[in-house]
Parts: C-alpha cells; sequence; structure tokens
C-alpha cells in the first residue's frame, strides 16, 4: 500500500521537513500519525497524495513510484486515495448532493452512476436526508460527514484524515470515529494525522509518532504519548 524509503524533503527555505523517514503500511490498517505542530505529519501526507514532492529517497503507492511520476500521472494516482481535512473544504454554494456528486464528475462517471453512489455514501454517513442543504446550513459535525462522503464516493484504498475532529466537539468527534472505523473495517486502509489524545488512547490502533522530520515511534495499538 505504501512504503518510503530514507525519504527526506528540504523546502525551498531551507526547512528541513522529513529526515530520512521510512516505513512501510499495508493495506487494510488503520494508523495515527501523531507529533507536536511542526514534526513533519503535513509533509508526510502530502507526499502520499502528491501534493508535495520527496527531495530525495523512494516512495511506492498502491503500486506507484511517486518519485518518478509524472504530473499527467498524478490525477489516476489521486482515484484512490481520498482525503478528509480538518476545515472540511465543502464548496459553499453547492448542496451536499452536488459536492459529493462532484467528486465523481471530475472523474467523468456516468450520471446514472452519480446518482446512486452520491446517495448510497450519504446514506453511510447519515445524510441522505439533507442532500438538498447547503453547508452552511449543517453543523461543524455534518460538514465533516459530508466531507467524508465525498472523499469515500469513488471508492478510495485509501483514506488520509487530517485532523478530521479537530474542529468539534468531543460528541461529535466520537461520531466521526464511528464512521471512519466502519470505512476501515470494509477494507480502506486509514491513516489519521491527529492531536486528541482521548481518542488515541481509547480507540487503540498503530501509532507513528514524529518528531523533528523523523519517525520516533511505531507502536501496534500505541498511545498518543503527548502532554495536552
Amino acid at each position: 500500500m505504501i512504503e518510503m524509503h530514507d525519504i527526506k524533503k528540504t523546502y525551498p527555505n531551507g526547512v528541513i521537513a522529513l529526515n530520512g523517514v521510512s516505513i512501510k503500511i499495508d493495506p487494510g490498517e488503520f494508523v495515527y500519525l501523531v507529533g507536536q505542530s511542526g514534526a513533519g505529519k503535513s509533509t508526510f501526507v502530502k507526499l502520499i497524495f502528491r501534493e508535495e514532492i520527496a527531495s530525495s529517497g523512494e516512495i511506492r503507492v498502491n503500486d506507484k513510484d511517486l518519485v518518478t511520476m509524472k504530473w499527467r500521472e498524478v490525477p489516476m494516482l489521486r482515484r484512490d486515495i481520498g482525503v478528509v481535512y480538518q476545515d472540511f473544504k465543502l464548496l459553499p454554494k453547492m448542496t451536499v448532493y452536488e459536492n459529493v456528486a462532484f467528486a465523481l464528475e471530475v472523474v467523468e462517471e456516468a450520471p446514472r452512476q452519480i446518482r446512486r453512489r452520491v446517495m448510497e455514501v450519504l446514506d453511510q454517513v447519515g445524510l441522505k436526508n439533507k442532500a438538498r442543504f447547503i453547508p452552511d446550513e449543517l453543523s461543524g459535525g455534518e460538514q465533516q460527514r459530508v466531507a467524508i462522503a465525498r472523499a469515500m464516493a469513488n471508492y478510495p484504498k485509501l483514506l488520509i484524515a487530517d485532523e478530521p475532529t479537530g474542529n468539534l466537539d468531543p460528541e461529535t468527534s466520537w461520531g466521526i470515529m464511528k464512521i471512519l472505523e466502519q470505512i476501515n473495517a470494509s477494507g480502506t486502509t486509514i491513516i489519521m494525522a491527529t492531536h486528541s489524545r482521548e481518542i488515541v488512547n481509547t480507540i487503540k490502533r498503530r501509532v507513528i509518532a514524529m518528531e523533528d522530520g523523523l519517525i520516533v515511534r511505531d507502536q501496534h495499538r500505541g498511545d498518543y504519548g503527548y502532554e495536552d
């Protein structure tokens, strides 16, 4: 699924974001990515869906070589990767239905298949009855569920969740985690960057901890390991 070998990433301003990262994540895993701000977590996940390119080293995702990959090949890579952001990134003037459908329209899915799949994923996240609402008419938790539905619309093999509960209250956060667990149980690999000690320590999964651009801890059913 994901393999990194001695990955280094230095930005033009001289900041070293990753300094020799090697890791393997197998299909179907649920992985928490933890660490203080500036540890390298954001760069780590951006490399996976080719928003950033490694300065050196080797990285393969779904058997695709991301270091040598040409830009015209990136859209095909991203068809197999769903991304959920902390701030939702929904299109404000589009309805819930249209936000999810957009992810399928860009890959030129047939209209009939779009209608079926959109309602299917909205049902999965419990929002089938709000398909005609716009984002401003929804709570933060509902907007995040729409974002998850959009990320899952194209049947991705991998879901990256970047602080998906960061802007949500605790009760709503647990609802989002329940949905992510169900998605993982269906076979989708999940990498979740998080600062939530309570979630990591309660729902035990693999924990990869980063500090100063390095992986300093990799534990099966690990703990958060940082002070709040």
